[in-house]
């Protein structure tokens, strides 16, 4: 307890890199009902490492996607440890006009180091279909929730968390890039990962500061790897608050309220 209570930047992204942390397929298992995967994005394939379909949250149809990076090695390789490919966010984006327009909110969970960076990714517009993706959930004309669960790095999270309401984990990170990465381009040297982390503030207190998220989700003490169940249960209530909060919003007043949301990030000391 005394160690979770304090812990810095860069213990928490080791914490959200935990194997044993609730993945995406834990959250579809525990907390929705008659979920019923949709696959492709018409133009290309199918992209495992972004998880999307109809589900029932609480008894109330919606549509929830998000990265999942798989337990064994099999899982990972199938799922690319949730790094998606371009056809990732056009599945994504299909998902969100079919949401629209059957009036469905969208529940999302990011979790990934990042988009893939491979040459097939961009031979297919990756940084397009990223933006694309971006772009739709700034459009939606319905209630749209966001919980990253794990690591929300890069335009790989954003892709998919373009919302209304942006959750995270207690113990989950949200940034541009990850701690290897900045330390890379910065210090020309990914050891001091560390010092990286902890200058980005990555963290949900963070994040919350600054507007960047508009919640956190306690963990159990020792983190969601602890009780994956608690963990689960007290999400779940949270994307229920969180959709309760924007029911009965027009769509014009939803598409208003997430504008709003984004321009003001940062907004608090400048």
């Amino acid at each position: 307890k005394d160690m979770y209570s304090d812990l810095s930047a860069w213990r928490k992204t080791l914490v959200a890199r935990h194997p044993d942390r609730p993945h995406l397929s834990d959250f579809i298992e525990n907390i929705f009902e008659d979920f019923e995967e949709l696959a492709g994005d018409r133009v290309f394939g199918n992209d495992e490492a972004i998880v999307g379909g109809l589900a029932r949250f609480k008894g109330r149809p919606v549509v929830i996607m998000g990265h999942e990076k798989g337990r064994t090695i099999e899982k990972r390789l199938k799922h690319n440890f949730g790094m998606a490919h371009p056809e990732g966010y056009r599945k994504a984006v299909r998902l969100m006009d079919m949401a629209e327009k059957f009036d469905l909110p969208v529940l999302s969970f990011p979790d990934t180091q990042g988009a893939y960076p491979g040459k097939g990714g961009e031979e297919r517009g990756q940084a397009e279909a990223i933006a694309r993706g971006t772009q739709r959930g700034l459009s939606l004309g319905v209630p749209f929730v966001t919980l990253i669960i794990g690591e929300g790095m890069s335009g790989g999270a954003i892709g998919i968390a373009a919302a209304n309401k942006v959750l995270m984990m207690e113990h989950a990170i949200y940034s541009v890039i990850s701690p290897e990465g900045c330390a890379s381009i910065l210090y020309r040297d990914a050891a001091k990962a560390k010092e990286a982390a902890d200058a980005m503030k990555i963290t949900a207190p963070d994040l919350l500061k600054t507007k960047v998220i508009d919640g956190v989700v306690k963990e159990p003490v020792g983190g969601a790897h602890r009780d994956p169940k608690r963990a689960m249960a007290a999400a779940s209530k949270a994307l229920e608050e969180a959709l309760k909060e924007l029911d009965g919003l027009s769509p014009s007043e939803l598409r208003a309220q997430r504008r709003e949301r984004f321009y003001a990030i940062g907004r608090e000391g400048i």
